[in-house]
């Protein structure tokens, strides 16, 4: 008898569940930042010290799962990890700001700029799928820059913009450090990211226990439960069809964030428009093929924020 993680019926769902888990950051976000019953945005954190607590409880999560084995050095970890660093905190900052919708769609931009990065300095080839894909995907960053450059909007786009930029560096990282063990650079990025972080807010001192709860299930379910879903998922499922489904997070995170916020979280036409031309590529970029699927596809999905 087969075990349970080789149905690919149970890896899909393993991977929807983390998609489920990504989509909460504007929610946990959005509960430290407004006005709700759990009264947990006063004191007021700032946007550094939400992703400064973020991935340090997340690196916490990891650490059980990781082996000796999994342990390993290399320049490129330096590099990536300061990128993962920088692409935390910009994408908090946008979301505490501005609009979940906005900063999550220009994140999911990073796949487009990981196959321009492909095509300009790793020598891929020309694929007709990705080329079209990411005109789509530009169109749509045309429409969200256009529609938001205005008043405070302005910051908050590049923000996003910068995000996504940021993770494309994380993933090209990753790529290139395909061999080594992911959750092993996971748990650095992450553990980096607070070590980096920490020194920006530590005269701001601590949040209240309530509001360290709160991050600590940020950090715990929002991103370390949701990679280890993933993690298992990808064992019988593949790459394209994992990105696909991962796709869910996108859709439901604005979602979440409205019903915080509603005020702050109703959608622009840009938004509107925009998203589905961005999601639109990425969907015709992972739907599943009948080939085989490229490493750079795969390195797109595994890894995520």
């Amino acid at each position: 008898m087969n075990a349970p993680t080789a149905s690919p019926v149970l890896g899909r769902v393993l991977i929807l569940l983390a998609a489920l888990g990504w989509s909460l950051s504007g929610l946990f976000t959005r509960v430290l930042c407004e006005p709700t019953s759990l009264g947990l945005h006063q004191p007021q954190l700032t946007p550094l010290q939400i992703a400064t607590f973020r991935v340090l409880f997340a690196a916490l999560a990891m650490g059980p799962f990781l082996r000796r084995g999994d342990v390993s050095f290399r320049p490129l970890m330096l590099g990536t990890a300061l990128a993962f660093t920088a692409m935390n905190a910009v994408f908090i900052t946008a979301m505490a700001l501005g609009s979940t919708a906005n900063a999550i769609l220009l994140q999911y931009t990073a796949p487009l700029w990981l196959y321009l990065a492909g095509l300009c300095w790793l020598g891929e080839p020309l694929e007709r799928r990705g080329l079209l894909s990411v005109l789509i995907g530009l169109v749509g960053i045309g429409i969200i820059v256009a529609g938001g450059w205005h008043g405070e909007q302005v910051v908050v786009v590049l923000l996003g913009l910068a995000s996504g930029l940021g993770y494309a560096l994380v993933l090209l990282g990753l790529r290139l450090m395909r061999e080594a063990s992911p959750i092993w650079l996971t748990a650095v990025n992450h553990f980096t990211g607070a070590v980096m972080l920490g020194p920006f807010v530590w005269h701001l001192g601590l949040p209240t226990g309530p509001q360290l709860l709160w991050l600590a299930l940020f950090g715990t379910v929002q991103m370390g439960l949701p990679y280890l879903l993933m993690a298992r998922g990808l064992r019988t499922v593949t790459p394209s069809e994992a990105g696909t489904l991962t796709l869910l997070e996108p859709l439901l995170n604005p979602l979440w964030a409205y019903l915080i916020a509603p005020e702050k979280e109703k959608p622009t036409f840009a938004t509107v428009f925009g998203g589905i031309c961005i999601l639109g590529a990425l969907a015709y970029r992972y739907w599943p093929r009948k080939r085989r699927n490229s490493d750079s596809q795969a390195g797109t999905i595994v890894y995520h924020e």
